[in-house]
């Protein structure tokens, strides 16, 4: 495949996705996709209006219909071939997510891409396997059981740091229970959440179940999460922002499902094995550019081990390397934007009033110097309620602080408002079962930290929002159970009538 292909001739009927055509948008204003990596534009698009928003809705309500009603076998193999459809374009797919976003070739290769191909290869099996009670004879004289039902439209919203993979999660168990979907990806990064609903589309699945509506947050976020014809929202984003759509959808009575912020912290005892959890936190805060809600961000480490741990964490960021993310060799690219760069290095800058910076904090010069780089950054010394221990900076940096007892480590781990997820680091079995009861998150690694699979959910504890992703259970979001009664007595006269009728013979 030719890595550098045309952008703008992809694409150069729009950035819109509806009934299963590319069209331009109806918004007046032009957005351009621009690569972190050397600030250049490589596409400009018109941006999607309210009235895309009612068409790509009006689209899905159409389509309904014959998708809620086909059988789940029916589904399931179009998931199948919407997974092989997606195998095949995996090439050009992992570089137009480099080019967007600024990820490392080999992230996407091996994450971004593989991920996405399994995620839709799951849900093309789970869609036969919509689960509920056993039908029985609960009251004694009838017959109970339980469907499982599709919602009807489902308009979805997902952030830039992983369109790809946020596209598949909120795409894919929505139209696997039966449901279709308007989605909005980040204007900054559409191009690969067009070439997954284009895939869908070739793989056979109809017009109308999967569509795509490019715009802002405020034109056409604000206008898929209050219409009418949604019956339910799915939001990937900043707390703050959750906030502002859960307003929207209360106003609606609307389902909503919210994946919000995280501040994960990394709790390594002192029995850990400082090496692999030296290893871990460098993976673990740098991956993607740190630009990931469930990253390490607030390493807590039990004094023993404080000085080895970061001084091995210290050397391991100095090694990374910065470069062109289609080099196989890079290990770290851009930012997203110059703005987002600028925002870490905010955080950054206003630490070193009150912390020290051991390692990184500043923006590489010579060739780097055109893009949205910071280097990987090591911070000591900050105090639980500082900025920078407390706050989202969705960047390379990684705060680390010294805890003494086993309690004061976990509290310390609790104390922000998020609960995404978390890892602990021990080879004490009874420490590490105590860290999977007590941390507060929705996903706790232990003696790791990242790795996600398709079986398992993903989905946050406190003010990192409520609901799953991937998995059986993300199922509980797109379905509605109904619960269906039979009498089986054939009597006129039923003996609960009593109350209402008494001892009178009618």
């Amino acid at each position: 495949m030719d890595q550098r292909f045309d952008v703008t001739e992809r694409f150069a009927q729009g950035a819109q996705y509806i009934a299963g055509r590319l069209r331009t948008g109806g918004s007046e204003r032009i957005h351009a996709v621009v690569d972190p990596a050397t600030g250049e534009q490589v596409y400009t698009y018109r941006l999607a209006g309210p009235a895309d928003v009612d068409d790509a809705v009006a689209a899905a309500e159409a389509a309904f219909p014959e998708w809620a009603g086909a059988t789940p076998g029916e589904r399931s193999d179009a998931m199948h071939r919407f997974a092989a459809a997606l195998g095949e374009r995996a090439e050009e797919l992992a570089y137009a997510e480099s080019l967007q976003c600024g990820k490392p070739i080999k992230l996407t290769t091996e994450f971004d891409v593989p991920g996405t191909i399994d995620n839709t290869a799951f849900f093309a099996g789970a869609a036969r396997h919509l689960e509920g009670k056993a039908a029985a004879e609960y009251s004694g004289d009838h017959t109970s059981y339980i469907r499982r039902e599709p919602i009807g439209v489902v308009g979805s919203i997902a952030p830039w740091n992983y369109p790809l993979q946020m596209a598949a999660w909120k795409v894919l168990p929505a139209i696997a229970a039966g449901n279709t979907v308007v989605l909005k990806p980040a204007e900054l990064t559409p191009l690969t959440s067009l070439m997954f609903a284009q895939a869908a589309t070739e793989a056979g699945i109809p017009d109308g179940v999967v569509n795509i509506v490019t715009g802002t947050g405020l034109e056409a976020g604000e206008q898929l999460v209050g219409h009418p014809g949604v019956a339910m929202t799915s939001f990937t984003g900043s707390t703050a922002v959750g906030k502002r759509v859960a307003e929207l959808a209360t106003a609606t009575i609307k389902r909503l499902h919210l994946e919000l912020g995280g501040k994960a912290p990394f709790v390594v005892f002192d029995d850990a094995d400082v090496e692999a959890a030296a290893h871990g936190a460098v993976a673990g805060a740098l991956i993607n550019t740190g630009q990931d809600c469930t990253a390490a961000t607030r390493a807590y480490v039990q004094r023993p081990l404080y000085d080895a741990f970061v001084a091995a964490v210290a050397d391991l960021m100095a090694s990374v390397r910065l470069g062109d993310p289609f080099d196989p060799h890079t290990d770290l690219g851009p930012l997203i934007s110059h703005t987002q760069r600028d925002r870490v290095a905010g955080f950054v800058e206003r630490a070193r009033g009150y912390a020290t910076v051991v390692t990184g904090g500043e923006a590489p010069g010579g060739d780097l110097a055109m893009g949205a780089y910071y280097r990987p950054t090591l911070i000591t010394g900050a105090a639980q309620d500082s900025e920078i221990v407390q706050s989202e900076i969705f960047g390379p940096v990684l705060v680390v602080l010294p805890f003494d007892s086993d309690d004061e480590g976990l509290a310390l781990a609790n104390d922000t408002p998020y609960g995404l997820a978390a890892s602990a680091w021990s080879r004490d079995v009874y420490r590490t079962h105590r860290a999977t009861r007590e941390i507060k998150a929705g996903c706790v690694w232990i003696n790791d930290h990242i790795p996600i699979i398709s079986e398992m959910p993903h989905g946050g504890f406190k003010k990192s929002g409520y609901g799953k992703d991937m998995s059986a259970y993300s199922f509980e979001e797109y379905t509605q159970v109904k619960h269906v009664m039979f009498d089986n007595t054939a009597e006129v006269r039923k003996d609960w009538h009593r109350t209402v009728f008494g001892d009178r013979q009618i």
